[in-house]
């Protein structure tokens, strides 16, 4: 099977490398990065350009596009691909709404009885300060659009919150922002692999948003992630596909605009049961990176099944017991303003103490890889638990150099340690 695989970060660095370890596969990258270059063919082509993806595709002649990131699905580049005949795993421009606008995801699961925030969709300076008033401390406020992660503000000021709200709105023509109640208790990450009918939930995952340990600092893409998660309930998976995964690609097909390729449900399990806190239309980073260092059946099965419509003849997906930890290094200055050009070391000597170092700010110049973004590396370990994980992790990340880089120490520490409670 030839696959192309659209993207350049870590999470499809994460992908390539998963799809690899099927037998009679090749994948090529686009546009890719320097650590995905070392795996698979890379491709110079814009990824939200559908007439140059869909032309890569005719010219390397692929049975399978895998998108990653979520631009090119709400440009519509999926869209383009199957018009074009080629099976795509990712969905059409109409039904990624449900990442592109956080209004029509609060439609869609106000309609399909799924449940969720009570939220407030606001466009002017009144309706921020009446829901803000509404719902009181902590405020939630999250941009309607996309924002590659960063686009929500969690705090108790007023002002910081205000001042949020505002820059959304006042960002992009049309600019809107969605105000929320708070929701309590531990956030779990969701994926499930669907072709539209037929939906097949991943194995849970939690990441780490905040910049620093302890959850202090700004909100960035993601600094970490691990699964499984021991604490959860042990019905959490079944629970998640009946009364949230399965409602919501029944009411988007009821709709005529069919959800096929990876639906990620961002959870809150609260005091008072599952809460969904936003939906994303394809594989979430970092927690990628994890929940593919555990899936045994070949990911080229399932993400073909799913977009061809046969998932309902697939078989139960297997998982390695073991647990997987991912930790990303980031840039001196990440979020706030990323230094970029330092030199990279130490990637193939973290690599043998038996961890995947995946690329996702990196760039070659001259003989040197450097720094090109603010999440630069992710370095994934497993282990029989999580604190093996841990020390396996941690132990290849402190060979990693490059100058004023920075991670968290606490990925999984109190899930470890068995310090999470419900």
């Amino acid at each position: 099977m030839e696959i192309l695989v659209i993207g350049q970060g870590a999470r499809e660095h994460a992908i390539v490398r998963s799809l690899l370890k099927d037998p009679g596969v090749n994948v090529y990258c686009a546009p890719g990065n320097p650590g995905i270059s070392q795996d698979a063919p890379i491709h110079a082509v814009d990824p939200n350009n559908s007439d140059s993806v869909v032309a890569l595709a005719r010219e390397l002649n692929v049975n399978l596009v895998v998108i990653g990131p979520e631009a090119p699905l709400v440009a519509g580049v999926a869209d383009a691909l199957r018009e074009a005949g080629f099976a795509t795993f990712g969905p059409s421009k109409a039904a990624a709404q449900l990442e592109g606008s956080k209004a029509f995801a609060k439609e869609i699961m106000n309609a399909a009885n799924v449940p969720t925030a009570k939220a407030h969709l606001c466009t002017t300076s009144e309706q921020v300060e009446t829901a803000l008033a509404d719902f009181g401390s902590p405020y939630v406020v999250k941009d309607d659009g996309l924002a590659a992660g960063k686009g929500v503000v969690v705090t108790n000021d007023h002002d910081e919150a205000f001042t949020h709200a505002m820059a959304c709105i006042n960002g992009r023509a049309g600019g809107a922002v969605v105000i929320e109640e708070f929701l309590d208790g531990p956030e779990v990450s969701l994926f499930g692999v669907t072709d539209g009918h037929v939906i097949v939930p991943l194995s849970p995952a939690q990441d780490f948003k905040r910049v620093g340990d302890e959850d202090e600092g700004p909100n960035t893409g993601g600094m970490g992630a691990y699964t499984p998660l021991p604490w959860a309930p042990e019905n959490l998976v079944q629970e998640v596909h009946a009364s949230v995964l399965q409602p919501m690609i029944d009411e988007m097909a009821k709709r005529g605009t069919p959800f096929a390729g990876l639906l990620y449900a961002g959870l809150a399990l609260t005091k008072n049961g599952v809460r969904v806190i936003e939906f994303n239309a394809r594989f979430g980073d970092p927690e990628t990176q994890v929940v593919l260092a555990r899936l045994q059946s070949p990911l080229s099965e399932l993400l073909y099944a799913a977009a061809t419509e046969q998932l309902a003849e697939l078989a139960p997906l297997e998982w390695n017991p073991d647990s997987a930890i991912t930790v990303v290094l980031a840039a001196q200055g990440y979020p706030e303003s990323p230094v970029l050009g330092a030199p990279i070391s130490g990637i193939a000597e973290a690599e043998a103490h038996g961890v995947d170092v995946y690329h996702a700010g990196t760039a070659n110049s001259g003989d040197d890889l450097v720094v090109s973004g603010g999440r630069v590396l992710s370095v994934t370990a497993m282990g029989s638990d999580l604190a093996q994980a841990r020390l396996t992790a941690y132990q290849a990340v402190e060979i990693i150099e490059f100058t004023g880089g920075h991670h968290r120490t606490d990925i999984a520490k109190k899930a470890a340690q068995g310090e999470i409670q419900l």
